[in-house]
């Protein structure tokens, strides 16, 4: 899965890497979560082009009553996007990415839990396929949301978990993106996903484990040490 991942890069460097004209102004995250306000790229709603918002971070559907539920919906499995009455019209029309420079997973029994950050190499920008939905509140207002896509784990990431984000190419952003392909499947089964192979994970404070920290201390590695490299 993927609850809780990092974005440190600046608005410029983020318009840079997805073709956009502005971004909104961003401050680092080292420890972005659900419920939270993260940033999403999609397609703008008139003409060509990408735009950036700033979305709610656990999918409310369309149709819901209300919005206490959404803390479910902060992933949504790539195998039944178009089984899930929560995901299918979102997965058809409403696709997204989800700007990251790495996410987190843990290891360990809960009360010595040992968290892990991944990502590129070089911390390089990268994106979650994601899905995004807006929802009208009783009293009329309006609340945009996100669920980041997973799928089961690359090999270099099974030792932590059994599944992971959808890491897309960059040569595979238009297609996740366009609003013409309708089948998720199809668009899913072309993507290029070579990216997901090159991460790399190394274990960091356990200053994240607290969603109410968020400062580059939570990257603090008290031992570095790229995947694979655990015990049997």
């Amino acid at each position: 899965m993927c609850g809780r991942f990092t974005l440190t890069r600046s608005a410029a460097e983020v318009a840079e890497h997805f073709g956009l004209g502005s971004a909104p102004a961003i401050a680092p995250r080292f420890n972005a979560a659900p419920t939270q306000r993260v940033l999403a790229i999609r397609a703008q709603s008139l003409g060509a082009g990408r735009e950036a918002a700033l979305l709610h971070f656990g999918l409310v559907p369309f149709w819901a009553k209300h919005a206490r539920d959404a803390a479910k919906h902060i992933n949504a499995r790539v195998e039944t996007l178009s089984d899930r009455p929560a995901f299918r019209e979102a997965a058809a029309r409403r696709r997204c990415l989800v700007p990251a420079d790495g996410f987190y997973e843990w290891r360990g029994a809960r009360t010595e839990r040992q968290p892990f950050h991944i990502a590129l190499p070089q911390g390089e920008l990268f994106a979650f396929a994601a899905l995004h939905e807006c929802w009208e509140t009783p009293e009329g207002k309006t609340l945009e949301s996100v669920a980041i896509v997973t799928t089961a784990a690359t090999p270099n990431i099974r030792p932590l978990h059994e599944r992971m984000p959808i890491v897309v190419d960059p040569a595979g952003y238009e297609a996740w993106l366009s609003r013409d392909a309708r089948d998720p499947s199809r668009v899913i089964a072309a993507l290029p996903i070579s990216r997901a192979a090159a991460l790399i994970a190394r274990r960091v404070s356990t200053r994240v484990n607290d969603v109410r920290n968020d400062d580059p201390a939570c990257l603090a590695a008290p031992e570095a040490s790229p995947l694979p490299l655990f015990p049997a």
